[in-house]
């Protein structure tokens, strides 16, 4: 399909997210889930958690509740949105046949949840990046489902994005066309980030340029040149400090040694969420990547996301042909939504 109009193109949020309750459910007090949960709280901070509780209740109906879904999407001015599981729902810790089970849930709950308005939802599911071998087997199960893609986190225990166990998977996501939708959970810096919520306020933005990273040096990149990447949060700090890359690169045989081309050429064979908070970052983001290559994104229901992502986007005070890029035509070409 052929990118739409740009100014016919809907209003396409694609980064919102779906709590599956039976997801947690599955996993609730099974070998491992308390480590992973007393793991997760040392990362966060007992302030953080005390504040995140009472958030997420406060935003349980939007996160479940279809029609309540579709209303705050009316309100926000988006027409679709592209629905990820929270991140919460990946555990990275259960072993193979507890992982196998947890992505099917998910992709078939996420497909579920979307089918019911399938002109204003489309969805992703789960692979479990901690057992490399299964992850194409999950992607294939997601996209039976109706599902565009799969979510994944920065790294899995012990493993980085550019291992090259996972090949197979790049090598299949990139035959079917399917989306890889790269959202962290939980960074490695672990309590240096357990106030103020820096957790999230550093430790995303951090994991992104990490894993990012990862994918341009190592040359997956090279090898999956059709790969649909999209980082969530802007890809953090790797955009606008691409020209350390870039430096390391050409000064250095170890930097250089795994990638064909400068670090900043592979920002243009990524997608970024247009979430950065900033107008002024915004709009360098815009101008590093492309704008062909960002996509409006709200995080929603979530208090670290935005409720007016139309709104911020305008801030950025954009040429009207990017703006109408960035709210709508490129996520309906990366889709391929038909106009109505």
């Amino acid at each position: 399909m052929t990118a739409p109009a740009a100014s016919a193109a809907p209003t396409v949020d694609v980064h919102a997210h779906v709590l599956l309750p039976e997801v947690e459910a599955l996993v609730a007090g099974l070998p491992g889930h308390g480590e992973a949960r007393a793991l997760d709280a040392r990362r966060n901070g007992p302030a953080a958690l005390a504040v995140s509780g009472p958030m997420v209740r406060e935003r349980l109906p939007r996160l479940t509740d279809l029609t309540v879904r579709l209303a705050a999407m009316d309100a926000q001015g988006v027409d679709v949105q592209l629905v990820s599981p929270s991140p919460s729902h990946y555990h990275y810790w259960t072993d193979e046949e507890t992982a196998e089970k947890v992505c099917r849930l998910a992709n078939e709950a996420t497909a579920a949840h979307c089918s019911a308005a399938p002109g204003r939802l489309r969805g992703l599911g789960l692979v479990p990046l901690q057992h490399p071998g299964h992850t194409v087997r999950a992607l294939d199960h997601a996209l039976d489902q109706g599902l565009a893609g799969v979510e994944i986190s920065s790294h899995a225990p012990g493993r980085e994005l550019s291992d090259p166990a996972y090949e197979p998977f790049w090598t299949r996501a990139e035959e079917t066309g399917a989306i890889v939708f790269l959202h962290p959970f939980g960074c490695t810096l672990d309590e240096r980030l357990d106030q103020w919520y820096l957790s999230n306020t550093v430790g995303q933005p951090t994991e992104n340029a990490v894993a990012l990273s990862h994918l341009i040096f190592s040359g997956v990149l090279d090898r999956h040149p059709g790969l649909k990447l999209v980082a969530a949060h802007g890809g953090g700090y790797l955009p606008t400090h691409i020209g350390r890359s870039d430096h390391a690169w050409s000064a250095r045989p170890d930097a250089g040694a795994g990638c064909a081309h400068p670090p900043s050429s592979y920002l243009r064979r990524l997608y970024f969420d247009s979430l950065v908070h900033d107008p002024h970052v915004l709009r360098e983001l815009v101008r590093a990547a492309g704008a062909d290559r960002v996509l409006l994104g709200s995080d929603f229901p979530f208090d670290m996301g935005t409720e007016d992502p139309v709104g911020a986007l305008r801030a950025a005070h954009l040429p009207q042909a990017d703006f109408d890029a960035v709210r709508g035509a490129n996520a309906s070409a990366l889709l391929d939504l038909a106009l109505s």
